[in-house]
């Protein structure tokens, strides 16, 4: 499931985050996460932030690397989590 827009809810727990993507930069599905600043310890706390925000858990089996290569590949997993639900 692929969804080319994301809820402006998404995008701001995602930037929180996120430190080298500046306020006003924009943010892409091709963003690369880890590039942004996206490190192990804020991979945890951000699963925790965005199943608070949706209500919904993010499935086990899909950490994996390719989830969190970017900001596109994140929220089509989570979508799909939330979808399922």
């Amino acid at each position: 499931m692929t969804i080319e827009k994301w809820p402006e809810t998404y995008e701001t727990v995602l930037r929180r985050h996120l430190p080298h993507i500046g306020e006003h930069e924009p943010l892409e599905r091709s963003t690369p996460l880890d590039a942004a600043g996206l490190d192990s310890i804020a991979t945890v706390q951000l699963i925790f932030d965005l199943e608070d925000a949706f209500g919904t858990e993010f499935p086990p089996d899909a950490m994996t690397e390719s989830t969190f290569a970017t900001a596109g590949s994140l929220w089509d997993v989570f979508a799909l989590a939330m979808s399922e639900k």
